[in-house]
C-alpha cells in the first residue's frame, strides 16, 4: 500500500510517516495543502491518500473534492481529530472512502487502514451511529430501491448485524465461524442486491432502512 499524507502540520506528517514505515507501509509523499496534495497525487498516483480536514486555506474536504474531480477512482481517507456529524457527512459527500480519527489506538487504526486491501472502507467503529443519524436527518434524492429485511437470508442478516456494529470482515468471520472469503462473498452479494459500491454505503443503507435490529 502506497500512501500520500496530507496535513499542514510538519510534526504530524513526520510522526505518521515514521509510524507507517515501522509497520511496513510505504509513504510515497507528503503535502501541506490542497494544491500540493493534487500535484503530488498526479505525480505519485498513490493507492491511498490520508487527508486531514482542518488545514489553513482550502480544507481537507475541499481538497478531496478537487482530487476526486480529476481522479474519480482516488481512494481518500479522512484522518482527523474531529468527529462531528457535519464533517463526517461532508467527507463522504465529497467522495471520501473512510473516516479515521487521530485519537484511535494504533492497532485499531492499522486494522481499519489495511482493511482496504480486502475491499473494506475504513471508518472508526463508534462513528457508524453518528453517520446514520446524519443520514437520517439529511433529505436526499436517491435512486436506490428499498428492500425489506424479509428479502435477506438469515446469514445475510447476521453479516449485516455485525457489519453495522463496526466489525471488520475478519472479525465477522471469526464470530460467525466462517471463512473470511465467505463473508466477502455475502458482502458482495448484498452490495449487488442494493446497488451499492462499498462497505460504508452498505452500513448506512442497512440502518437507514431498518434491515437489521439495532442494538
Amino acid at each position: 500500500m502506497k500512501i500520500l499524507l496530507v496535513d499542514d502540520h510538519a510534526l504530524v506528517l513526520e510522526g505518521l510517516k515514521h509510524f507507517l514505515a515501522s509497520q511496513g507501509i510505504e509513504v510515497v509523499g507528503t503535502a501541506r495543502n490542497s494544491i500540493e496534495a493534487l500535484m503530488q497525487y498526479e505525480i505519485l498516483q498513490p493507492d491511498v491518500v490520508l487527508m486531514d480536514i482542518q488545514m489553513v486555506g482550502c480544507d481537507g474536504i475541499q481538497a478531496t473534492r478537487m482530487i476526486k474531480k480529476d481522479y474519480p477512482d482516488a481512494k481518500i481517507i479522512m484522518l482527523t481529530a474531529f468527529e462531528d456529524e457535519e464533517n463526517l457527512l461532508a467527507a463522504f459527500q465529497a467522495g471520501a472512502e473512510g473516516y479515521l480519527l487521530k485519537t484511535m489506538e494504533p492497532e485499531s487504526f492499522l486494522r481499519q487502514l489495511t482493511g482496504m486491501n480486502t475491499g473494506e472502507s475504513p471508518i472508526a467503529p463508534h462513528l457508524v451511529k453518528q453517520l446514520l443519524h446524519k443520514f437520517i436527518q439529511y433529505k436526499e434524492n436517491t435512486k436506490l430501491h428499498t428492500l425489506s429485511g424479509k428479502n435477506l437470508t438469515d446469514r445475510q442478516q447476521e453479516v449485516l448485524q455485525l457489519l453495522t456494529q463496526g466489525l471488520t470482515y475478519r472479525e465477522i468471520a471469526i464470530q460467525l465461524k466462517l471463512k473470511e472469503a465467505t463473508v466477502k462473498y455475502h458482502i458482495k452479494e448484498l452490495l449487488t442486491k442494493f446497488g451499492l459500491s462499498n462497505r460504508t454505503q452498505l452500513i448506512t443503507y442497512t440502518l437507514r432502512n431498518d434491515l437489521v435490529k439495532r442494538k
